[in-house]
């Protein structure tokens, strides 16, 4: 073949694919599958390259990245109730996940769900906001999934000791990464400044100052940084997870400061997270078992219905939730909680599974107890250690996780999914794809 018709081959090529991307027409599983991979792991060229088209053909499809502020406000209206979003954060084979997640929400018709990661797991799991966001509208593609795509940023948390040491650097560290977030696709974005709150001051509007100010201050700078026509959804929190729980008083100290230095003409936070018992990860006792976590749902209620009647905001966020007991999510859209934040639960799936590879997990072991062997405690055991630390594997072992046969993959993708469609139904978000798109303004 001479060198102008293999010019006219490629670009016939290039304009059948355009043509299909520009008419929604659906895309080979293996093809997907290899792009993601390569928006993963390629080089520099082929990675920018296969995200680009991963994005075209989310576009295509009806994929678009969405903020869930709409829904949120209709909650502080009183439109509905008794409905509680999950919102999951994905820490490794984030595109077997999300087809788990996505494959569960399209059995049930939800709508109302949320794909999430911390400022922190951005760290240890190797993941930037970009190839996060890619990784998901890679997995709706590959389920068929079509409508709006929620992705937050959780827990972009201010760090107390950097900030006491230069403020300036750390909020402009949280601005920049609230930018890259925000345009890879992160419509949705949690402020924690709740590290700020200082509990030695007397009065509790003092107690709640320096978090009322930064969180105002990030809200304007995302106000200012959104894409035209959308409202990112930020929220705020007042009680650090794992501290005391929060009360009535916090949540009115710190609304009324933030709202003050907000100013009356900026759309404020549309949702507030809340300690009420729980711990991130859950206590791991020295068996590596887990301890008894007993919430404050009466509390959790009261905030949720405060926040709501007073400030309009869709209600009060619980966090640390995944590795609860069942009957313990029954109780969230009882008691009026708007979200709640699942993660070492899924981590914990993958990494025990009867099906990840014992040779590959006998690796893991080995490298937490010798990389990490400076965070250890004394009192900890080998399997208090091993559990506290392993979610840092997933950056570790990435490659090696993500190459796993897929029959190991299938597998843990159908206990996943399983375990998504248990808790949509206990979180009663099943049949709400008419009400979210009734109140979510996402068409492209």
């Amino acid at each position: 073949m001479n060198r102008n018709s293999s010019k006219d081959k490629m670009d016939s090529e290039k304009e059948t694919e355009n043509h299909r991307m520009s008419k929604g027409t659906s895309v080979l599983p293996g093809e997907i599958d290899a792009l993601v991979k390569d928006a993963v792991f390629g080089t520099d060229d082929a990675r920018e390259n296969s995200r680009q088209k991963i994005r075209q053909l989310a576009l295509a499809q009806g994929v678009i990245p969405a903020s869930i502020d709409g829904l949120y406000q209709a909650a502080g209206k009183g439109l509905y109730s008794g409905i509680t979003a999950p919102a999951t954060n994905i820490r490794g084979i984030t595109y077997d996940v999300a087809r788990a997640m996505f494959s569960a929400a399209m059995k049930d018709k939800v709508g109302a769900f949320i794909f999430e990661i911390a400022r922190s797991e951005i760290g240890y799991t190797l993941q930037r906001p970009d190839e996060y966001a890619v990784c998901i509208l890679a997995a709706a593609i590959r389920e068929g999934y079509r409508g709006p795509v929620f992705i937050q940023g959780d827990h972009f948390q201010v760090n107390r000791q950097k900030y006491s040491l230069s403020p300036e650097q750390e909020l402009f560290a949280i601005k920049e990464l609230i930018r890259e977030a925000v345009s890879a696709g992160f419509l949705n974005i949690d402020i924690d400044a709740s590290t700020l709150v200082d509990m030695e001051r007397q009065a509790i509007e003092e107690q709640q100052e320096e978090n009322c100010r930064v969180t105002a201050e990030m809200t304007k700078f995302m106000r200012e940084i959104a894409p035209k026509g959308i409202t990112i959804s930020v929220g705020g929190e007042i009680g650090e997870v794992g501290g005391r729980n929060s009360t009535v008083a916090d949540l009115r100290a710190f609304m009324k400061g933030y709202l003050k230095i907000l100013g009356p003409n900026v759309r404020g936070i549309s949702k507030i997270s809340v300690q009420t018992g729980t711990t991130h990860g859950g206590v791991v006792l020295p068996d590596g078992s887990m301890a008894k976590v007993e919430i404050d749902f009466k509390v959790l209620k009261e905030l949720s219905l405060v926040s709501r009647k007073e400030f309009g905001l869709g209600g009060a966020v619980q966090h640390g939730a995944s590795t609860l007991p069942d009957d313990a999510f029954d109780m969230f859209p009882q008691e009026e909680t708007v979200e709640v934040h699942l993660a070492t639960g899924f981590q914990n799936i993958i990494l025990d599974s009867p099906i990840f590879p014992q040779e590959l997990r006998d690796r893991v072991h080995k490298l937490l107890l010798e990389k990490y062997a400076d965070e250890r405690k004394p009192k900890d055991t080998e399997e208090q250690f091993i559990y506290k630390t392993r979610k840092k594997a997933f950056g570790d072992f990435k490659k090696e996780m993500w190459n796993l046969p897929e029959a190991n993959l299938k597998g843990i993708r159908d206990t996943l999914e399983e375990r998504f469609s248990l808790l949509f139904h206990k979180l009663k978000v099943t049949n709400t794809v008419v009400m979210v798109n009734k109140f979510v303004n996402y068409k492209s």
